[in-house]
């Protein structure tokens, strides 16, 4: 049997998907896909991902299902240098909740708060 990752899929639940998309698009510099669904009661915009590479895909995701906020599930996006995605958080309306540090072997992290209330990580390794 084929090993895999414990993650395949992610969604990040918000309240206000204009705010939201806007956020992500300004720190990832990277455009935010529309993903269908077919009982028409959620709202899903995708992050850029190739769905064969290593690592997980996922969506923002307004849903009666879920809800936005800190102390749930904590994400972290890979990023070639935290300290540039860092620098959009605050211009975007988030909060850094604790700059880049290091993880040691693991390469360098910094927290974040968008502006949905969710609590998100920056991995780089350098």
């Amino acid at each position: 049997m084929k090993k895999v990752n414990a993650i395949g899929w992610f969604d990040l639940y918000v309240e206000d998907m204009d705010r939201a998309v806007a956020f992500y698009e300004a720190i990832f510099q990277q455009q935010l896909e529309p993903i269908g669904d077919p009982t028409g009661e959620t709202i899903m915009r995708g992050f850029p991902a190739d769905m064969g590479a290593y690592g997980a895909a996922g969506a923002l995701v307004k849903s009666p299902h879920g809800r936005p906020g800190p102390g749930g599930t904590m994400i972290y996006f890979s990023v070639n240098d935290c300290t540039e995605e860092q620098t959009r958080v605050a211009a975007a309306g988030g909060k850094i909740l604790r700059p880049k540090f290091s993880i040691g072997q693991f390469g360098w992290v910094a927290l974040c708060m968008d502006t949905e209330g969710n609590v998100f990580g920056l991995n780089s390794m350098r």
